[in-house]
C-alpha cells in the first residue's frame, strides 16, 4: 500500500467511524446510514479522476445546500417527530450532506480539515444522544483512526517541504545506507508502523485517562437521558389497580431493571416489592385515604433512612440498575430500611412503598438496605395479640361479596384443623396452589370476576391467586393487603445480577402478625406462575455479557459518584492489605529458607556467577574473536573503532601530503576532489558511521586500521 493510498483510505475510516457512532446513537436511519456509505464507495473510485467535482462547483452546492436545512426542520415537525428530536434529525442530515460533497470533490489540505471536523461534530452528536458501551467502542475506533489520520496528515505535508535529493548531502548515493533508504521509501513502511503507533498513542491517552476519571470530582449524579423514552406500559404500581391489570405486562420482555445483590442473606425468598393495596373494590385494589399518606424522608448526602433493624448484618444491599419507566415508585426487596441514591426527596406511604419523582427519561441508579428477616413458624403460631387500632381497613370486603367466598375460606381452615392465623394462612394458600391452575389469560370475567375465578374458571394468574387469598383471610376477620411488585428475575452470572423484565410483575399477600408487628409474606400462586423461563443458546450467553457490560458501564461510568469512589478507594485499601500481609509472609518463609539452606544457596550463587560469566565471555568471542574477546584489555585493540579516531589519522596523513580541506567541501567532497584513492573509502565509512548510524564490522575495522598504519609507514620513509 502506497502512502497515498493509506492516507486516504484512514481519513475515508475516520468519517466513515464518526457516522457509525451516530447512527448506533439512534441519530440517523439505517437506511440513510446505508446511502451514506454508497457515496463513499463514489467518491473512493473517483479520486484522482475527472467525475470530481471541483472546488468551486462544491461550493456552489454547500451553498445551495443551506435552506434545506430549514426545509428539513420544519417537515421533522409534521411528520410528528418529539420536539427535542427535530433539531437533532435536521442536524445530522445538514451534516451527513456537506461530507458527502466534500467527499466528492477535489480535496486540498482545507478540505480535509474541513472532513475532519465534519466527523469530530458527528461524534460529539452521537454523545449528547447516547452514551452506551456501544458508544464507547465506536469512540475507542474513532480515536484511533482520528490518530492514524493525523498523524498521516502532517506527514504528508512535510514530504512537500523536503526534498529527496538534499540526502546526498549527507550519505553518498551508492552507500548501503542510501539504498536502504530508498527502500524503505519505495516499500512505504511509515505506512506500516502508523496503525502502531496510532494505537500506542491512544493507549497512553487512556493510561492517562483513567487515573484522572478515578479521582475527579463528580456531581453526584446518577442518571443518564435516554433517547427512547420510558416503558410506557407500566401499570399496576398506582393508587388505583383493576384486577388483571398485572397480568398485561407479563406477556413484555422488556427489561425493567437489574438488581445486584451484595450480601444476601441464605433462604431468603427473594422479591422486589412495588405498592402495597389495602382497600378491595370487587373490581380491583385501591390504596385507601390513610393508606396515601406519606412522611418524606430526609436525606444525608443522598442516604434516606425509612426504617430500622435490629442488627446492621440482617440488611442485604441491593444495587438497583433502574431502567426509565412511567411509575414514581422504587423497588426493593421486602421492608426497605434506607434508601441512597441522587434523589430530590423520597416519601413512605403508610404501606411501607417508596417513591420519588417520575423518570420518564432517566435511567436510574441506587441502593437500597432491606430487612427481609420475618419471625420463624413456631413464633407466628403462637401469636393471639389483638390487632392494633386502625388496622380495621385491613379487613374491609365489599358490601356485595359472594357469600360462597366466605364458606370456602371456613372450609379450608375447618379441613386443615387450623387454630391460629398462621396455619389458617397457610391453608388457604396450599388449597390456592393445588386445587387452580395458572394461565396468563384472563378468562375471568362478569360483574364479580374473583367469584368467576373461584368457582367456574379455577384458573388465572397471580393478581386472581393473590386477590383471594387476601379476601378469604379477610372473611376469616385476619388482617391481610395485597403487594405488587416483581419476582427476583433471570441471574445472570456474568454480571453478577439479576435480570427484571415485565414478564416477571408479580402479586402476592402480605399477613399482619401483631405481637411480631411485622407483615410477613405469603405467594399463593402455583409454581408455574413463579418460575423463571431459561434461556440457552449462543444469543443468550452473548446477551449475558452484553448486560454484564451494560451494568459495569451504567455503574462505573454514567453513575460513577463520590461514593462510588469511596467505595473504591476502600476496595483498593483493602486489597493493599492483603497483598502487603501475603508479601510478608512469603518474605518471612523465605527468610527462613535462606538460613536453613546457606551452603546450598552459596553454590547455587556460585555456579551462577560462573554461568553468567560463561556467557559474557562466549559473546565476546563470537563478537570479536578468540584474540580480541579473551584480552584483558580490549580498549587498546577497538581503539580504530571509533570514528573520529580513524578519519582524524586520515586527515592527519592527508595534511602532511599537502592536502588539507578547505572549510566550505564536506567530508566526501573533500575526498572526491583528491588524488587518493584510499581516502574516498575511509571517508565513505567514516560518513556511514557518523551519519549513518551504522556501525562498522570487526573485519571493516581491521582493514581500516591496516591501511592507515601502512599509509603512515610510507610516510614516514
Amino acid at each position: 500500500m502506497s502512502f497515498k493510498t493509506y492516507f486516504q483510505a484512514f481519513s475515508y475510516a475516520t468519517i466513515a467511524v464518526a457516522t457509525l457512532a451516530l447512527m448506533l446513537a439512534g441519530g440517523l436511519s439505517a437506511t440513510l446510514a446505508l446511502v451514506f456509505l454508497l457515496f463513499m464507495v463514489a467518491a473512493w473510485m473517483s479520486e484522482g479522476t475527472k467525475w470530481q467535482l471541483s472546488e468551486r462547483a462544491g461550493l456552489v452546492v454547500v451553498l445551495l445546500s443551506i435552506p434545506l436545512f430549514f426545509l428539513d426542520w420544519h417537515y421533522q415537525k409534521t411528520i410528528g417527530e418529539p420536539v427535542g428530536r427535530v433539531g437533532v434529525n435536521a442536524l445530522a442530515h445538514l451534516i451527513l450532506f456537506l461530507a458527502a460533497v466534500k467527499l466528492l470533490q477535489v480535496k486540498k489540505d482545507r478540505d480535509w480539515v474541513f472532513l475532519y471536523l465534519i466527523s469530530f461534530f458527528e461524534v460529539l452528536l452521537a454523545a449528547g444522544l447516547s452514551f452506551s458501551p456501544v458508544f464507547l467502542g465506536s469512540l475507542t475506533l474513532y480515536l484511533l483512526c482520528g490518530l492514524s489520520t493525523i498523524i498521516a496528515f502532517e506527514i504528508q505535508k512535510a514530504k512537500r517541504t523536503i526534498a529527496v535529493s538534499e540526502t546526498h548531502l549527507l550519505v553518498p548515493p551508492d552507500s548501503r545506507i542510501f539504498r536502504n533508504a530508498r527502500r524503505r521509501v519505495k516499500g512505504n513502511a511509515e505506512a506500516h508502523r502508523l496503525p502502531l503507533v496510532a494505537f500506542l498513542l491512544l493507549a497512553l491517552i487512556i493510561v492517562l485517562a483513567v487515573p484522572l476519571f478515578l479521582v475527579a470530582p463528580r456531581s453526584g449524579a446518577a442518571s443518564l437521558i435516554r433517547g427512547g423514552g420510558a416503558l410506557t406500559n407500566i401499570i399496576g404500581f398506582s393508587e388505583s389497580v383493576t384486577l388483571g391489570e398485572i397480568g398485561t405486562l407479563k406477556g413484555d420482555n422488556a427489561v425493567v431493571m437489574n438488581v445486584r445483590i451484595d450480601n444476601q442473606q441464605p433462604g431468603r425468598d427473594l422479591r422486589w416489592r412495588g405498592v402495597a393495596l389495602d382497600e378491595f373494590t370487587g373490581l380491583g385494589w385501591n390504596k385507601s385515604p390513610e393508606a396515601r399518606h406519606t412522611t418524606p424522608r430526609t436525606a444525608d448526602r443522598g442516604f434516606f433512612q425509612i426504617g430500622t433493624t435490629e442488627s446492621l448484618n440482617r440488611l442485604t444491599r441491593q444495587t438497583v440498575f433502574m431502567e426509565p419507566i412511567e411509575s414514581s415508585v422504587l423497588f426493593a426487596a421486602s421492608r426497605p430500611v434506607a434508601i441512597q441514591g441522587d434523589f430530590s426527596f423520597v416519601r413512605v406511604d403508610e404501606e411501607g412503598s417508596v417513591q420519588t419523582r417520575r423518570r420518564e427519561s432517566e435511567r436510574v441508579l441506587y441502593k437500597a438496605f432491606s430487612d427481609m428477616t420475618e419471625p420463624g413458624a413456631a413464633a407466628l403460631r403462637t401469636d393471639v395479640a389483638p390487632d392494633p387500632p386502625g388496622f380495621k381497613r385491613y379487613e374491609q370486603l365489599p358490601r356485595n361479596l359472594d357469600p360462597r367466598i366466605e364458606a370456602r375460606a371456613n372450609a379450608i381452615v375447618v379441613n386443615a384443623h387450623a387454630r391460629n392465623r398462621y396455619d389458617e394462612a397457610k391453608a388457604i394458600e396450599s388449597q390456592l396452589q393445588q386445587d387452580y391452575g395458572y394461565s396468563l389469560q384472563m378468562k375471568a370475567r362478569g360483574p364479580d370476576p374473583l367469584a368467576d375465578f373461584l368457582f367456574n374458571v379455577k384458573t388465572g394468574h397471580c393478581e386472581y391467586f393473590s386477590t383471594a387469598m387476601a379476601v378469604m383471610l379477610r372473611t376469616r376477620k385476619i388482617p391481610a393487603r395485597v403487594v405488587n411488585g416483581f419476582l427476583p428475575g433471570e441471574y445472570n452470572d456474568a454480571a453478577d445480577a439479576y435480570t427484571v423484565r415485565q414478564s416477571d410483575a408479580h402479586s402476592w399477600v402480605e399477613v399482619y402478625f401483631p405481637e411480631s408487628r411485622s407483615w410477613v409474606t405469603f405467594d399463593p400462586t402455583p409454581m408455574a406462575g413463579r418460575m423463571e423461563p431459561v434461556r440457552t443458546g449462543i444469543v443468550a450467553q452473548v446477551g449475558k455479557y452484553a448486560a454484564a457490560l451494560e451494568l459495569m458501564w451504567f455503574q462505573y461510568v454514567v453513575g460513577y459518584d463520590k461514593q462510588e469512589q469511596r467505595s473504591l478507594a476502600t476496595s483498593l485499601q483493602n486489597r493493599l492489605f492483603d497483598y502487603r500481609r501475603v508479601l510478608a509472609l512469603v518474605t518471612s518463609e523465605i527468610r527462613k529458607t535462606l538460613s536453613s539452606n546457606t551452603r546450598v544457596i552459596a553454590l547455587a550463587g556460585v555456579g551462577l556467577a560462573a554461568a553468567f560469566l560463561f556467557v559474557v565471555v562466549a559473546r565476546r568471542v563470537r563478537r570479536f574473536g578468540w584474540r580480541r574477546g579473551l584480552s584483558i584489555r580490549p580498549g587498546e585493540i577497538d581503539a580504530p573503532s571509533s570514528t573520529v579516531l580513524f578519519y582524524e589519522r586520515l586527515t592527519d596523513l592527508l595534511a602532511r601530503r599537502g592536502m588539507e580541506r578547505d572549510s566550505h567541501l564536506t567530508p566526501l567532497e573533500f575526498a572526491g576532489s583528491v588524488d587518493f584513492r584510499p581516502a574516498l573509502a575511509i571517508t565513505r565509512a567514516y560518513n556511514r558511521v557518523r551519519f549513518g548510524g551504522q556501525p562498522l564490522s570487526a573485519a571493516e575495522l581491521r582493514e581500516i586500521d591496516q591501511t592507515l598504519k601502512q599509509l603512515e609507514e610510507e610516510n614516514k620513509i
